[in-house]
Parts: structure tokens; C-alpha cells; sequence
């Protein structure tokens, strides 16, 4: 499909001049691919997130993809410019600390039982073992998993400093957990946790992540429901953020 005429004469002005005028022009006609990806990201979120913070944040994306595109790489812009408005969109939302204190305490109390049982039983914890470690009961834990799975959605380098303690964009220091998470040497590091994950675990993160099925195409693949998909998926990113902890990364 080719860019029509407008916008293509904007880009060439962009590309030419730096015109800011056809910079804001470009950016007017890509701003609904700001609204979609803001709105797949505020999707399942509490009601008390405005998704107009969400949009405003992703903005700042659309802006840096806009500053940054080179055509010359063979890639269409939109393919470019929508993994880096969903970046800023989940920036706005940890700066914004909407998650609960109560929920990412008890993030945090589930994370440190599985450093303490993985460390006292060397293997992974079941939901059994980690309910009672918390003195709470099977079911109690499942509905912790279910407050805490709002806090996980996205990328996974963003699930994993989902829930941390906020601290504002402009206060981002280079050895920050969100800094921290896109190096390389991290990365890899986060892919050999997830291959040792107990196996349900590592099939829900592998079909999210790299086969990009939603929750409940998981669930069709596995059989139960979306909702324990997602709670799945919630226990393995605090298994990694436990094991990431462990050794000394987040």
C-alpha cells in the first residue's frame, strides 16, 4: 500500500529540512496508531488510569519515531514507530504509580517466597508451597495473582519493572531496573531464566511472547481458561523478577 500523496510530500519536506511544520504534519497523521496502541495497552487496566494520559504519553513515542526514521533501513515507518509508542505509553503508565501499594506489596511478598523456597528446595515452588509460605490459602494466592496480573501487561522487559517502585522519567539513572532491563547481557540472561521454568510456565511465556497469541488463544491451546492463563503468566514474571533479584540484576 502506498503513502498518499500528503503525507508523502510531508516526509520529503522532513527529510529535506527538518521542517517542523511537516514534522507536525506527519504526526497529526499518525496519531490514531497512537490511540490503537494506547488502547491495547489501557485494555483490562483499572478504570482509575485515564486513557488520556495514556495517549499523551505515547505521543513522546510517536515523536522520537518520527525524529529517528530512516526509510533507508527498508522497514515501513509504522512497523518503526510502534514498538517506541508503546515504550513511552508504558513509561507514562509506571510514571503515573497506578498500581495499588497493597498490590505491589504483595508483588513483592510473592517474589521473595520464591527466592527463599527455590533456595531452601532447589527447584521451583508449587502454587501450594508458595500459599503456605505466605499463610494464606490456595485460593487466597490465586486472587493475588489476579490483582497483580494488571501490573504485567506489555513487553516483557516492562513486565518485569512493572510494580516497582515509581520514579519519574526525568529521575531515570542508567543502572535503573527499566535502564537495566535493555541490556543485551540482561536479556540474555532473562531468556536462560525462562528455559527454567517449570514447564506450563515457559509454554505460556514462549506463546505470549514470541508466538504473540493473546491470553485467550493461550487458552485454547492449553485448555483452560483465560484467566488462569493469565494468572500463569503473572507467577512466571515474578519467578523471573525472584531470580533476576537473586542475582543482583533488578
Amino acid at each position: 500500500m502506498s503513502i498518499p500523496v500528503d503525507i508523502s510530500h510531508w516526509w520529503e519536506k522532513w527529510f529535506a529540512s527538518r521542517d517542523q511544520i511537516a514534522r507536525d504534519r506527519i504526526i497529526e497523521h499518525y496519531s490514531p496508531l497512537v490511540k490503537f496502541v494506547a488502547g491495547r495497552v489501557g485494555a483490562g487496566l483499572p478504570s482509575s488510569v485515564d486513557p488520556g494520559d495514556l495517549v499523551s504519553a505515547g505521543v513522546f513515542g510517536l515523536i522520537d519515531a518520527v525524529e529517528r526514521f530512516d526509510p533507508e533501513r527498508g522497514v515501513k515507518f509504522e512497523t518503526f514507530a510502534v514498538p517506541r509508542i508503546r515504550g513511552a505509553v508504558f513509561d507514562g503508565l509506571r510514571s503515573l504509580d497506578w498500581v495499588p501499594r497493597s498490590v505491589r506489596s504483595r508483588a513483592r511478598e510473592v517474589e521473595s517466597a520464591f527466592s527463599e523456597l527455590e533456595a531452601r528446595f532447589g527447584r521451583a515452588p508449587t502454587d501450594e508451597e508458595i500459599a503456605g509460605h505466605l499463610k494464606i490459602s490456595s485460593t487466597e494466592f490465586q486472587k493475588w495473582l489476579v490483582a497483580i496480573a494488571s501490573t504485567t501487561v506489555g513487553p516483557l522487559d516492562r513486565a518485569l519493572v512493572a510494580g516497582a517502585e515509581p520514579r519519574s522519567l526525568a529521575g531515570e539513572t542508567p543502572d535503573s531496573p527499566s535502564a537495566v532491563v535493555e541490556e543485551s547481557e540482561v536479556r540474555r540472561l532473562v531468556r536462560q531464566e525462562v528455559r527454567r521454568l517449570p514447564e506450563r510456565e515457559k509454554l505460556v511465556m514462549s506463546l505470549y511472547y514470541d508466538e504473540g497469541l493473546t491470553l485467550a488463544e493461550i487458552g485454547s491451546v492449553l485448555g483452560v481458561t483465560e484467566s488462569r492463563v493469565s494468572q500463569i503468566h503473572t507467577k512466571a514474571v515474578l519467578h523471573l523478577r525472584a531470580r533476576l533479584a537473586a542475582s543482583g540484576i533488578s
